[in-house]
């Protein structure tokens, strides 16, 4: 392995770019309190009452006044529409909101959109009753896990907006996103082709669950390009349209100055002339407030630019190529570059290692930096032992901070026992900074001191020492659903509200009752019966017995809802049922109270939450380069070699891997950055020659010739081979000719050996080779190719290896002594048609020196001594390649 001398030879310039409210009116006019801070993000459940009446000034959804949010998202054949907020405004503290008025936002959505004529109709009135609403938020309940979370990005949660400029800024195209888990909005703006390969690129690496259009990018007879693209490379992501008025820059504007949390305000000078961003923004946090019937509150979220030229491009046909994240055989199967370097401990640090796999660094001094930690971190094992340990104790930090920062706009039982458990999750991941930073304390780094100072920050005590001042010590995050209510029900510390003491002493009474009926159950009818719990039963009765053990083989008669697993009965009583109703309602009374505490709690620590954005990065690098680190003790990576299609694989993943900072081969301890990579991976099939072999072939190579340039890595292998040996080599002679003049490093594998003499012509072509030995068989009449997998200078010298291969094969000997007799005499005739004459020999040789002499003018940066020695050179070499003329010539 490489030690700190793995650098990255070259730097390449990056560029870094980096809010509502008002009260609200409740249903039916009548006026309610401005809504507290609330914490959790949770779908209103929906009523099926209509009301009538007014909000805000615009017409009520689903009243008689107006059209209301419409939206129809078909899945399937069938059309079914995403909730709608209860109250016509939005809530964002003094600010006015983003809503002007209710009925404005009127949508259009389809799974796939093949048929416009169906799909990209105008407006749609949401009908009053909401029975058919689905819920469209992922983040219901809110549920986190501690574990390693290689599934993580499997479940969609990025809601992306795409708008592209008219007329002469067509092209020019931007992008907003946002992650339902993680309160970040990323914006992008930049100039595509007429391939679109950015934004397709981009799409793919977000893997969005939603993408947000204008609804003029559809119209009928006049559907854009890039909405084709779009919604032919995402068959299976729910797209919607939505009015272009609601791409409004200036909005986007007055949106992210009022949303954007003042760590990250320097954004808004950076990207106020970044207009079609900004329209993408305001289109996107409108609908975001739409589906989710919640808003961000003022201050609270991260909004960064994006730009092309800080990650490299890679595009999806070469991510797929390569397996970075999808093997391409079983999508199930982990045998991917993501699999190989996955050891992540928590879903943040999942996601960010995927998302710099898709997206390498360009910036080579960021690159040295990861390179610098990673070996820190395998020379010091108590530093790597000592941060996993912690780092595998964090929850999903992004996915905390989100429903942190987001109100929803109605309070409900769900509501407050979310707000109840995120808080529990909050002090549990604040009381992991301490041990983070005494783990880092004796780091060296320059980027681990940087983190472990960012990890003094006094805002992280001030919000732990608030929390423990309501909240008892001994309250922490727990597995088990029961144990976690538990924790819920006691989180506050007694003496804080008499009516909660007095309400948890009776949900107490109540489950001590419930434990005492199901044991006089199990004496009165000498059953080994026994409490048990889970969220959707509440408490039952379970008993391990065989049916032969019971009366008749049956329960007692008084026993209902019986299921049976093997020789596990589960069952309940009718006063079971009553006693779990008012275990119920006394839970429903204790939940209130605590929310009530917990609100006001959250008021007093809510100036100081946005250190988390801090601790949320910190905690995903860290697991990121944590498990760059234990790859490196499991693999050294050396060179696997099976074949040339896995070594050019191999070159493009391991300067991926260099690329991220992940640890790299000794020989590539000097690279060269590559902004893009391109690859044309040959596969079994493009053996068969049939048309539409070819044509794939044609695209892909069309495709990288269209957005290469002189920063990029490009790998092909077997181009054209769909088609005839002729038209193969002279498509892969002019595609080599003019990758050369383009200047990008290339790979380029063929079995066109007539293609291996282009370095007569170009100085900056070299030929490589696999060896092959020839091995007599034990009986000594048979001689067999030996593959040494070994990768020589020079072009193969090596003759009929077609031949040779299907003697080791099962083919009949009389076939193949047939194919060597007939390759003989074709061989002969070629050569018969390629002997030369001497005046052919020295044009040959004239024209080659002159291309040499052309490459050297134009690419030389020789010093004048090494130039002289290398024109001396060129001169021996065409004078060795002119024909010595004979006595005969000489004397005529």
């Amino acid at each position: 392995m490489a030690g700190a001398g793995g650098r990255a030879a070259a730097s390449a310039t990056s560029e870094s770019y980096t809010g509502r409210g008002s009260s609200t009116a409740g249903v039916g006019g009548r006026a309610e309190h401005t809504p507290r801070y609330t914490l959790g993000l949770l779908q209103t459940p929906h009523s099926s009452e209509s009301a009538g009446g007014s909000s805000g000034g615009g017409a009520r959804p689903g009243g008689s006044s107006g059209e209301g949010l419409a939206a129809s998202r078909a899945a399937g054949n069938s059309a079914v529409k995403p909730s709608v907020s209860e109250r016509g405004e939005s809530y964002f503290g003094d600010k006015s909101s983003c809503v002007e008025n209710a009925n404005a936002l009127n949508l259009t959505s389809s799974s796939s959109l093949r048929g416009l004529n169906s799909t990209c109709v105008g407006k749609t009135p949401l009908s009053s009753g909401r029975s058919g609403c689905r819920s469209h938020t992922p983040l219901m309940g809110y549920s986190v896990t501690s574990s390693s979370a290689v599934s993580a990005h499997t479940v969609a949660s990025v809601i992306v907006a795409v708008v592209e400029g008219r007329g002469l800024a067509r092209g020019e195209v931007g992008m907003a996103s946002i992650d339902l888990k993680n309160p970040e909005m990323i914006l992008s703006q930049f100039a595509d082709n007429t391939t679109y390969a950015k934004v397709i690129t981009k799409l793919k690496i977000l893997t969005p669950l939603e993408i947000i259009m204008s609804n003029t990018a559809c119209d009928a007879g006049n559907t854009t390009k890039l909405f084709s693209l779009i919604t032919e490379h995402f068959k299976n992501v729910t797209f919607t349209t939505v009015q272009r008025k609601y791409f409004n820059e200036t909005k986007g504007l007055e949106y992210i100055e009022q949303l954007c949390a003042s760590e990250f305000s320097t954004i808004f000078m950076e990207v106020q002339s970044k207009y079609y961003c900004l329209a993408a923004a305001a289109a996107l946090l409108k609908y975001v407030e739409f589906i989710q019937n919640a808003v961000y509150a003022p201050k609270s979220l991260k909004v960064r630019f994006q730009g092309s030229e800080k990650t490299a491009m890679i595009d999806s046909s070469s991510a797929q190529n390569l397996e970075l994240v999808l093997n391409s055989r079983d999508s199930r199967n982990g045998h991917t570059l993501l699999g190989v370097l996955n050891y992540t401990k928590t879903p943040g640090g999942s996601r960010r290692l995927r998302s710099n796999i898709l997206e390498p660094l360009v910036d080579a001094e960021t690159i040295n930096t990861r390179l610098d930690c990673v070996q820190e971190l395998l020379q010091d094992e108590e530093l790597f032992f000592g941060l996993q340990g912690v780092i595998s104790k964090f929850l999903d930090t992004e996915q905390l901070l989100s429903v942190l920062v987001q109100i929803p706009k109605q309070d409900t039982v769900k509501t407050a026992e979310s707000k109840i458990t995120n808080l529990i999750y909050l002090k549990h991941t604040l009381e992991l900074v301490e041990p983070l930073k005494a783990a880092l304390r004796s780091c060296n780094t320059q980027l681990l001191k940087a983190y472990y100072n960012s990890l003094e920050d006094t805002r992280f005590g001030i919000i732990l020492e608030k929390i423990t001042s309501v909240i008892n010590d001994d309250t922490r995050y727990t597995k088990g659903c029961l144990s976690m209510r538990t924790q819920k029900c006691y989180a506050v510390k007694p003496n804080v509200n008499e009516f909660l003491d007095i309400a948890r002493r009776t949900y107490t009474e109540i489950v001590d009752d419930i434990a005492g009926m199901i044991t006089q159950l199990a004496e009165k009818y000498s059953l080994p019966m026994k409490t048990s719990f889970s969220s959707a039963r509440g408490f039952f009765i379970q008993m391990n017995a065989d049916c032969s053990t019971l009366p008749n083989g049956q329960l007692p008669s008084e026993f209902t809802k019986i299921t049976k697993m093997k020789n596990t009965y589960s069952f309940t009583s009718a006063d079971l049922i009553k006693m779990n109703e008012r275990c119920q309602e006394s839970l429903r009374e204790i939940y209130h109270m605590t929310y009530l505490i917990v609100c006001k709690l959250l008021n007093e620590i809510y100036e100081h939450i946005h250190c988390l954005y801090k601790l949320s990065d910190i905690v995903s690098m860290l697991d990121m380069l944590l498990s760059f680190a234990h790859a490196c003790t499991l693999s050294d990576y050396g060179p696997n070699m099976s074949g040339k299609s896995t070594y050019l694989k191999q070159i493009a993943l391991c300067q991926i891997m260099a690329q991220i900072g992940s640890y790299v081969p000794a020989e590539y301890c000097s690279f060269r950055i590559a902004e893009q990579i391109f690859t044309r991976i040959g596969m079994d099939d493009d053996i068969e020659t049939n048309a539409s072999t070819f044509m794939k072939e044609m695209k892909e190579i069309t495709y990288i010739i269209q957005n290469a340039n002189d920063k990029s890595l490009i790998i092909i292998d077997e181009l054209g081979r769909g088609t005839s040996a002729e038209e193969g080599i002279g498509i892969c002679y002019a595609a080599c000719e003019y990758l050369l003049n383009l200047k990008a490093f290339t790979l380029f594998a063929t079995h066109f050996l007539e293609l291996c003499h282009i370095d007569a012509l170009y100085p900056n072509v070299e030929n490589y080779h696999f060896e092959v030995q020839h091995v007599r068989s034990s009986a000594g009449n048979k001689e067999k190719i030996a593959y040494t997998y070994t990768l020589s200078k020079g072009y193969t010298e090596e003759k009929n290896y077609g031949i040779k291969a299907a003697e080791v094969s099962s083919l009949p000997s009389s076939i193949i002594l047939d194919a060597k007799e007939i390759t003989s005499h074709i061989a002969k005739q070629i050569l018969h048609r390629q002997k030369s004459t001497p005046e052919m020999m020295k044009q040959r040789a004239a024209y080659q020196l002159a291309m040499r002499l052309v490459q050297t003018a134009r690419n030389s940066r020789l010093d004048p001594d090494s130039l002289r020695v290398y024109l001396k050179a060129l001169k021996k070499k065409y004078e060795a390649s002119c024909p010595t003329p004979r006595k005969n010539d000489e004397l005529q």
